[in-house]
Formats: structure tokens, sequence, C-alpha cells
């Protein structure tokens, strides 16, 4: 291992704190737009205060006063900038020094985000962000210097000194956008919070659950709702700038306000949304209270023209997707929704209004962040999933899941409860079956659901003998029709086939 020339070592230095630097602006910036509520810096510290024995705490107090936590965290970055720009010098005699060093403050900032009371999965993103950031931004500055270092080239240093410079511009510009996005989203989130909404809080109706233990519950909290988007980053848009265009192939283009949309007639159900890229037995599906208002009466006022089949959505991010009309003025429950399970929607649900159409996937309907409707006709449009291979109609499958057991589960023999869901919105569930070990298909019980719009849990008595199993599962819905297990990929219009679960008893 080559050891640097004195002349070169606060080179290395300077490259370990500008990584240091561009490291913790990025986990900081990150943190902003996600609105966690403490960076991975003020965690480390409160994880300190945690740490520190009260007597010691007690002195600091009482020689500081009401200085002490920004003291405290001003010093947790000192440290943590004084082991990075170490890692820079140690980035002189090998490539890996730096990454151990990296590798355990991120260590550190993961267990302190971890360990907050409030901690989400998101909380640990930034933390990430940022070590991923000291590890290819150290490498980026010091390439020139080893160059430097084997050839004495003066071309060398200076590309450094460019190098730094960019880095440091790049890092300011990311921490300032960070801030003002991470401003505005909460800005927006604050104003979500404090909204009082005309709607009701929801109440599980009687009977819709089975009993059968480890099943996912009938009504999906909010914070476990799938996610599925392409934004990047969710747009942000206070209520007061919300608005919505109807035009197109009407007789009379309407604006509607967010004031305007919550003082019509509100509507509530319980709806159950999947996305059409769920696979067989797959968990993005889910169930909750929506509330807001019907689209048909306002598509009604606008006035469709008779040779309209469309309505091209459009989101505040551009996203675009192509809905039957005929799907938005039937006798579903079609709805822009203002509230998600009594609250108002959360930001990454499309706050303050997105679509929700029954027996619909998604990707052909329920658009987040809605502000356009364009009223219009298939042939004259691409909607964003279609454009890429997609159907372009996306009524929902029949399908069903087996929830317990789970796959490569092992149970005790005898007799077990089994149990899960099934789902064809607008059509309804009259049926399930099951079949263990390839034998016959037998009926399973199914709990009440409110109306056809949701899923339904299903629960049967297996007797098992020790060993391996197979359990397969099938729906019927209300016209008849029996679930097929001819096994299709998601692409172009939805999976299909029977979930199908490995077990054992014991």
């Amino acid at each position: 291992m080559s050891t640097p020339r004195a002349t070169s070592v606060g080179s290395w230095a300077v490259a370990g704190l500008v990584a240091g630097v561009a490291g913790l602006v990025v986990s900081h910036a990150a943190s902003m737009v996600l609105t966690l509520r403490s960076t991975p810096v003020v965690a480390v510290g409160e994880l300190v205060i945690e740490l520190v024995p009260g007597p010691v705490a007690d002195r600091a107090i009482a020689l500081v006063g009401q200085l002490d936590k920004p003291l405290l965290v001003l010093g947790v970055l000192l440290a943590t900038l004084g082991l990075l720009v170490y890692a820079g010098l140690l980035a002189a005699r090998s490539w890996w020094l730096p990454l151990v060093v990296h590798v355990l403050l991120g260590g550190i900032g993961l267990l302190a985000v971890l360990t907050r009371a409030d901690a989400t999965p998101l909380d640990v993103l930034p933390v990430i962000a940022g070590v991923v950031t000291w590890m290819v931004v150290l490498s980026f500055l010091t390439d020139p210097l080893h160059a430097a270092e084997q050839a004495g080239a003066p071309h060398s240093r200076r590309a450094f000194l460019f190098r730094a410079a960019g880095v440091l511009v790049a890092g300011l510009a990311a921490g300032i956008l960070g801030e003002r996005f991470g401003r505005q989203r909460r800005d927006v989130d604050q104003t979500r919070r404090l909204l009082k909404l005309p709607v009701t809080d929801p109440s599980v109706p009687a009977g819709v659950r089975t009993g059968v233990e480890g099943m996912a519950p009938w009504q999906t909290p909010n914070r476990d709702f799938y996610l599925i988007h392409t934004a990047l980053v969710s747009p942000t848009i206070a209520p007061q700038e919300w608005q919505l265009r109807i035009h197109g192939m009407v007789r009379r283009e309407i604006t509607l306000t967010y004031q305007e949309l919550i003082d019509r007639q509100l509507t509530e159900d319980w709806i159950t949304l999947n996305c059409v890229s769920n696979p067989v037995g797959g968990s993005l599906i889910g169930n909750a209270w929506w509330s807001g208002v019907r689209l048909a009466p306002i598509l009604a006022e606008a006035g469709l023209s008779d040779d309209a089949d469309a309505v091209l959505q459009t989101s505040h991010d551009g996203w675009t997707c192509g809905t039957p009309l005929a799907a938005l003025t039937d006798d579903r429950n079609a709805m822009l929704a203002i509230a998600m399970n009594g609250q108002p929607l959360p930001i990454d649900h499309g706050f303050p209004v997105r679509m929700i159409v029954p027996g619909l996937y998604g990707y052909v309907s329920a658009t987040k962040w809605v502000v356009d409707l364009e009223v219009t006709r298939f042939a004259d449009i691409e909607a964003y999933w279609t454009g890429k291979g997609w159907a372009e109609l996306g009524p929902v499958k029949i399908a069903s899941r087996i929830e317990v057991p789970g796959d490569g589960e092992t149970v005790a023999a005898g007799q077990v409860r089994v149990g899960g869901t099934a789902w064809l919105q607008h059509t309804g569930i009259s049926g399930v079956e099951v079949a263990l070990d390839g034998g016959a298909w037998q009926p399973a019980e199914i709990a009440e659901v409110p109306h056809v719009d949701t899923w339904v849990q299903w629960a049967t008595t297996l007797d098992l003998a020790a060993g391996d199993h197979e359990l397969r599962v099938r729906a019927i819905d209300r016209e008849g029709r029996v679930q097929t297990g001819v096994e299709r990929d998601v692409r172009p219009d939805g999976a299909t086939g029977w979930h199908t679960v490995g077990f054992s008893a014991s």
C-alpha cells in the first residue's frame, strides 16, 4: 500500500470532508422530501440522550442550559465529519478502508432511526442515501488524487479541485431544493391534517370477518394500503390551489374548486382496489372506506356527446389513463374521492382528490392528484400504460388467495382452520372452493359483504395428516362463473390462475 506525500495529505482530507458534507446534505434533503420527523443526525442525537447516564446529562444541562440540544446536534455533526475526513485520509492507502468508516457510520444511523418510537420503513432511506453518496463521491474525488500520486501530474490535482467544487455546488443545490420541497410538503401535510371534512369514520360491518388468525384485516389501514404510481416524488397540492377541469366532448365545460367539490352531496362506501400488476396470490390489493362525490351527476351536468366512449384522466404530474365512459356513468359508485378511512387522503394516495372506480384496475381508473377529465374517444387517445403495451380496458378479474397457512409454513396436524380472501368488484363473489393435495374441490364458508364492490373473506376447516400438503383455491362469482386455473401473467390485463400454497403438518 502506498503512503500519501505530505504535500497531498490536505487534499485527501478535503476529499473526505467534501464527500461527507455531500452525503449529509443528501440525507437531510431526503428526510425533508419524505417529511420525516427527524433527520438521521437528529436521531443519533436522541439516541445519545437515551444512552448518556443521568448525572452526566444533568451536569451538561447545568453547564450550557437551553443550548444543550443544539450543541449535541452540532457535536454529532462534527464527530461525523471528523470520521469522514479520516475516511478521506484512509482512501490514500486503500479503497476498502473508507468503506469500513462509511458502513460503521451508516450502521449507527440505522440503529438510531430504527429505535425511535415513531420509526417507519421510510426512515432508513435517508441513511442509505447518505452512505451511498459518501462512497460514490469519495471515489469520484479521489480518482484524480490517485492519478497525481502515481504520475505526479498537476492536471490531476486541478481535476480534483474542479470535481470538489462541482460536488459542493451540486450539494448546495440539492440542499436548497430538498429544503424547499420538504417545507412545501410539510405545509400541505399540515393543512391536510387540519382539514375538517364532512365525512364519517368507518365502522366495519358485522359478519365480514371469518375470525381466522393471521389473515389480513378486512379494512386495510392507510399506512398498509399498497402504493403504486409513477411519480418519483408525490405532488403536493394545497386544497385552495386545486382545480378540476372537465372538458372535451361535452356541451358545457366545468371547472371545480376543492370547496365547490366538497360542498356537493357526498357519497361514502367500502371499495376494494387492486393493481393490474398484482400476481396470483399477491398483496397489491386493499379495502378502504372511501368518501367523495359521485362523478356521474357531474358528467351529466356537463352534457355528454353521444359519440364519446372514454374519459382521459390526467394527474397533476402528467400521468394519464383512459377510462370507459360507461363505468363512470352507470350505477357503480365511481367517485372523486377526498377521504380514505375517515381521514383526508394521504398525500401519497392522491391528496387532495383522486379517482375511485369500482371494478376497474387502477391503471385505467384510479388517478391520484387528478386535475383534468377530458371526455373523448378511445380511438383518439393513448394513455400512459396503454402506450406501453397494456390493454385498453381493464376490468378486474375474478381472483382469490390463501392467507393462512402461508407458503412453506408448518402447522399442527389435525383440525386446522385455513382462510383467505376473494374478490370481483362490481360483480361480487357467491362462493369459494378449496382443493387439498389435488383432491376434489370442496366449498368453503364465506363471510358477509356490504355489497359487491368489496372483497370477501373465506374460511374452512381441514383435517390434516402429518406430512407435506398442497392447497389451492378458486372463487365463483355471482353470475356463476368459476375462476379459471389457466395461468397468465399480469400483462396485458391482469393475472389469472389458482393460488396454490405448499405447507407441512406435524
